[in-house]
């Protein structure tokens, strides 16, 4: 088992493979804007920037990853990247679950969604030792997040599925608890990582 850790240890951490997990993440982020057409071209202006959540996400680690590559840490890009890699990554692999569970239907591209997804919540925790942010940027990354979430669930931008729709208020509930939790998961990297320094 020690073995098998270290090898996927050395595997994840090889600068060749930080290459290729690059172009796959800059891929599946500008897949994540065209997949967002159609509510986009329906959204007003002003939401643009809240309403595709996952691809702005996945652009968030794609930056920090590049970061990495160069021997640099955009600790802002990065506490981004966790929070919202790991919370719009869990909340679609819930939400197709959910959908599936409702419908008895998913289909090829909503399972699809379940496994990107969740590879995307993965990587942001399989990288955590390169994690470099600190409170400020977890605040800030917060404030970022938990703001989206009024945008998507007061101002009615959040993601279409239209199966789940009569339960909006659940979906905004299980929401903003899934953000407190990713925030509180960066809290944790950020304590563990400044108890080691000390």
């Amino acid at each position: 088992m020690k073995d098998l850790a270290m090898f996927i240890k050395m595997t994840l951490y090889n600068k060749s493979f930080m290459w290729l997990l690059f172009v796959v993440n800059i891929v599946g982020t500008i897949y994540g804007y065209y997949w967002y057409e159609g509510q986009l071209s329906n959204t007003e202006p002003k939401f643009y920037l809240f309403v595709p959540d996952s691809p702005t996400a996945s652009l968030f680690f794609t930056i920090a990853l590049f970061g990495w590559l160069l021997k640099k840490n955009w600790k802002l890009i990065e506490a981004l990247a966790l929070i919202t890699l790991v919370k719009y990554g869990l909340w679609a692999v819930v939400m197709n679950i959910w959908t599936f569970v409702e419908t008895g239907s998913l289909g090829w591209m909503g399972w699809m969604l379940v496994a990107s997804h969740f590879a995307m919540a993965l990587q942001a925790i399989l990288y955590i030792p390169f994690y470099r942010f600190t409170w400020i940027h977890i605040l800030i990354a917060s404030i970022w997040t938990l703001h989206n979430d009024v945008i998507d669930y007061v101002f009615g931008q959040m993601p279409m599925y239209r199966s789940l729709n009569k339960f909006a208020n659940n979906i905004g509930y299980f929401t903003f608890w899934l953000s407190i939790a990713c925030i509180c998961i960066a809290i944790y990297v950020y304590q563990k990582r400044s108890k080691r320094i000390s």
